[in-house]
C-alpha cells in the first residue's frame, strides 16, 4: 500500500521561485507532486516548505562528535542536527594520528553505507602550522600523497572531501591525486600566496574550507587565498554564518563576489551544538563554550575559535532576517549548492518530483516548527 502525505497551503520554495499556497505530495518517501490534489491534506496555514538542508562540514553534535570513533556518538550527533533540519550531513574528522584518522574513518563509513551520513570529510592533518586554529600543532605533517591515499582508502569509497594546505610540500600532487579519485579538495587551514592558490584551484581544487577562517586575510598588495577562490568560478566557498565567525557585511561580500551559486553555508560544528555552555572534547583537545561561542581551553592555541555551536536553521534564519538575503538565495547555500558540490543532487537539495521527500518546514519567523526525512516526519508542524 503506498503511504501517501499531501502538504498544501505553503510557501512552496522550488528551484524555479516561491509559490504561493503551494502543495506537495510525498509518497513512499519521495516527492511524486507540487500540485494539490483532490485528497485530504494537511493544511500548513503559510508556512514555508524549503529543501532539507546539507552540511558538508561539520564535526559534531548533542554533546558528541564524530571523531571519537564511536558509531553511538555519531548517530546522536547527526539526530541532534537532522531535528534542525540537516537532513543530509557529511561527517568532519579533526586532525589526528594517521591510524586513528583511519579507524574513524571505517565507523563512519559504514554510517555512509547505511545511509545516515553521506560520507566523510577529513579537515587534517595536511594543514598549515601557521593556520591550524583549533586543531593540535604537534600532529601536523605534510599532505604526502602516500598518507593522502591512506586516509582515502580507510573510508573505503565514502571519502568526499579533504582539506589541505596546498603550498606545503607534496600539496600540489596530493590535490591532483584527490580530484582523480573523485574527492573534494578543499583549500582551507592554509598560508598559501594568491598565486600558489590559482595553481592549487588548476589542479583540481573546487572549495574554500571556511573562507575568511584560518588564512591570510585580504589586503590590497596580497589578496592571498581568499581573493582567488571568490573570483574563480571552479570553486564554492564555504561560510559559518553564526555571527561570531563573519561579520555580515563580509558575508555579503562573499556572496556578491562570488554569486549565489557557489555559496554553501555550513555549520563546522563540535559536539557542543545542540547543547548547553561547558566544557567539550574536540579530538584530543578540550574545548570551552562560552556564551555559545566554542575555543580551546589550553595548550599552544588556547582561545582559538574551535568551530561553532552553530545549527543550519539558525544560519538560515541569519541569512534572511540578519543578512538580508532572499529565501531563493538562502536555499540555494543551505541545500541545492552543497547538494550538487557532493554529487548528491539527483536525490536531494531541491523540491523536485522523484527527488527525497527531504524537507523542512519554518513559520513566518523562519523559525523550524517540521522537519521531514524520507518521507517520515523527524519532527511534526503542529498545525493550527
Amino acid at each position: 500500500m503506498v503511504e501517501r502525505t499531501v502538504l498544501a497551503g505553503a510557501r512552496v520554495v522550488l528551484p524555479t521561485g516561491v509559490v504561493e499556497g503551494g502543495s506537495l505530495t510525498v509518497e513512499d518517501g519521495r516527492i511524486t507532486g507540487n500540485t494539490a490534489p483532490r485528497t485530504p491534506a494537511l493544511d500548513l496555514g503559510g508556512h514555508w516548505i524549503v529543501p532539507g538542508f546539507v552540511d558538508m562540514h561539520v564535526h559534531g553534535g548533542g554533546g558528541a562528535s564524530f571523531s571519537s570513533g564511536s558509531a553511538e556518538e555519531a548517530l546522536t550527533a547527526i539526530r541532534t542536527h537532522r531535528a534542525h533540519g540537516t537532513t543530509t550531513m557529511v561527517a568532519s574528522t579533526v586532525t589526528g594520528d594517521l591510524d586513528d584518522l583511519a579507524r574513524q574513518a571505517a565507523v563512519l563509513a559504514e554510517l555512509t553505507q547505511q545511509g545516515d551520513l553521506a560520507g566523510i570529510h577529513f579537515e587534517g592533518p595536511f594543514i598549515s602550522p601557521h593556520r591550524c586554529g583549533a586543531h593540535q600543532p604537534g600532529l601536523l605533517r605534510d599532505p604526502d600523497p602516500a598518507d593522502v591515499r591512506k586516509l582515502v582508502d580507510a573510508a573505503h569509497g565514502t571519502a568526499r572531501m579533504m582539506t589541505l594546505a596546498p603550498e606545503l610540500p607534496g600539496g600540489l600532487d596530493s590535490v591532483r591525486l584527490l580530484a582523480d579519485a573523485g574527492v573534494v579538495a578543499a583549500v582551507g587551514h592554509t598560508d598559501s600566496s594568491y598565486d600558489a592558490t590559482l595553481e592549487a584551484i588548476d589542479a583540481g581544487a573546487t572549495v574554500a574550507t571556511h573562507l575568511f577562517n584560518a588564512m591570510p586575510p585580504l589586503l590590497h598588495r596580497a589578496p592571498g587565498p581568499i581573493a582567488a577562490l571568490l573570483e574563480d568560478e571552479r570553486v564554492t566557498v564555504e561560510l559559518i554564518n553564526d555571527g561570531t565567525h563573519l561579520h555580515p557585511a563580509v558575508l555579503q561580500l562573499a556572496f556578491a563576489r562570488a554569486g549565489a551559486d557557489r555559496v554553501a553555508f555550513i555549520t563546522d560544528a563540535m559536539g557542543a551544538a545542540g547543547m548547553t555552555d561547558g566544557m567539550y572534547p574536540l579530538g584530543p583537545m578540550s574545548v570551552e563554550v562560552k556564551d555559545g561561542v566554542a575555543r580551546i581551553a589550553d595548550g599552544p592555541t588556547a582561545g582559538s575559535i574551535a568551530g561553532s555551536t552553530l545549527t543550519l536553521d539558525t544560519a538560515f534564519r541569519r541569512a534572511v532576517t540578519v543578512d538580508g538575503l532572499p529565501v531563493e538565495d538562502a536555499v540555494r547555500a543551505l541545500s541545492a549548492n552543497p547538494a550538487r558540490l557532493l554529487g548528491v543532487d539527483d536525490r536531494v537539495g531541491s523540491l523536485e518530483v522523484g527527488k527525497d521527500a527531504d524537507l523542512v518546514v519554518l513559520n513566518s519567523s523562519y523559525e523550524l516548527v517540521g522537519v521531514m526525512r524520507k518521507g517520515e516526519w523527524v519532527i511534526s508542524p503542529e498545525v493550527r
